[in-house]
């Protein structure tokens, strides 16, 4: 059994306010490549499928443009989805009986009746056939109320009954599709800056992978770098775009995994995805920087860090000539590190409106606008009636 492993498509997200809907297409497109060419028995997108709760027609087209694609391969290719804490189960979950007739098959919510279980899908190959098990992603309270009270006190509690109410027969081969934070004994995987998982004291979102051990493949969704979980075979297949500078260097890819008989080890490749824009970092003096520009690496999303110690006549337009696509300009001079160490220090001494002022004029390199200063300064006022 050879299926993608896909996950956390984000599907309208932007990156510093610049539109990413080409370069998901674009690798949206390289994904439809690879399945005709391979011949996965499925494909599996484990959650976060749009950026938002409420996605946009853009991004629904987008998405249906994507499913049409896979769709159109013969013979047909299933497509295994789940929601992920970033989507929307109503909005996910419309017209998911008229898909199913095109083996696009959606679970958007555990289940909420104690007569209703975790969709189950059953695909066959030269081995038999293999259990795949749909459990999108869940809190505590979705759930609480199938079970005694106090059984279900978090997140781990939640994933483990829901998983017991299935009865799986651990004699036949079982995939999980989950969008959770699993740890190993409280080890978390590595995450990066766009991740915004904002985890409970106590670490209560957790779920330990001890629950999932159980399954021959996990394919996990809801963070952004590829990474095992413990076990090769429970893992994390990452984003297929690089969606924040801290991944710059993650390695995007699909994940395809095959499945022999039961009780072999999974196999498991990546195959490289590449964008239409890198996301990269550039430092060093401003000229150094503009030299570095070239016909391949103009086009990148940047972020720039300049470390010249005299401050250079309008940076931003600077680079602008060379680089298509700047995400930030940041300084790191004598000048800027001392400016920390004394906030650090607590210097708390300047005005709000200085210190914007200050840190526009540093990471701008240009000063606000009379129009944007009289913006700033009725917010601030705003906040100061509120007492806050």
């Amino acid at each position: 059994m050879k299926f993608f492993h896909l996950s956390d498509l984000h599907i309208g997200k932007q990156l510093h306010n610049y539109d990413l809907k080409e370069n998901q297409q674009a690798v949206f497109a390289q994904i439809v490549r690879e399945a005709r060419e391979r011949r996965p028995d499925a494909v599996l997108i484990c959650g976060d499928i749009f950026d938002h709760a409420v996605p946009s027609g853009e991004s629904y087209a987008v998405f249906d443009k994507f499913l049409q694609d896979l769709s159109a391969i013969t013979p047909p290719i299933p497509v295994l989805a789940i929601a992920g804490n970033h989507d929307n189960a109503k909005r996910l979950g419309y017209a998911s009986s008229f898909l199913e007739k095109h083996q696009i098959y959606l679970s958007v919510s555990p289940p909420a009746q104690p007569e209703e279980h975790l969709k189950k899908i059953v695909l066959s190959d030269a081995h038999g056939e293999v259990d795949f098990y749909l459990l999108p992603f869940l809190k505590p309270g979705y759930v609480r109320h199938l079970f005694a009270e106090g059984e279900v006190r978090s997140y781990e509690d939640a994933v483990r009954k829901i998983l017991e109410r299935e009865n799986i027969n651990e004699r036949r081969r079982n995939v999980l599709l989950s969008h959770q934070f699993y740890t190993n004994g409280g080890q978390e995987p590595e995450r990066c800056e766009s991740e915004q998982l904002a985890l409970s004291l106590g670490g209560m979102e957790n779920v330990d992978v001890s629950v999932i051990e159980s399954f021959d493949y996990a394919a996990l969704g809801h963070i952004h770098g590829a990474q095992m979980v413990k076990h090769p075979y429970i893992r994390y297949c990452g984003t297929p775009l690089k969606y924040s500078v801290s991944e710059e260097r993650h390695k995007k890819s699909i994940t395809m995994v095959t499945l022999g008989e039961k009780g072999q080890k999974a196999t498991i490749e990546a195959i490289p995805l590449k964008p239409l824009q890198e996301v990269r970092r550039e430092r060093g003096l401003l000229e150094e920087v503009i030299g570095r520009a070239t016909d391949e690496n103009c086009h990148d999303f940047i972020s720039v860090t300049l470390t010249d110690e005299k401050e250079p006549y309008r940076p931003r337009e600077q680079l602008e000539e060379v680089y298509d696509s700047i995400l930030e300009i940041r300084i790191d001079n004598t000048r800027t590190r001392n400016r920390i160490r004394e906030q650090e220090e607590g210097d708390f001494s300047m005005h709000p409106m200085e210190l914007f002022r200050s840190f526009y004029q540093e990471m701008q390199g240009m000063p606000l606008t009379a129009e944007e200063e009289a913006l700033l300064e009725r917010i601030l006022d705003e906040r100061e009636g509120e007492g806050v």
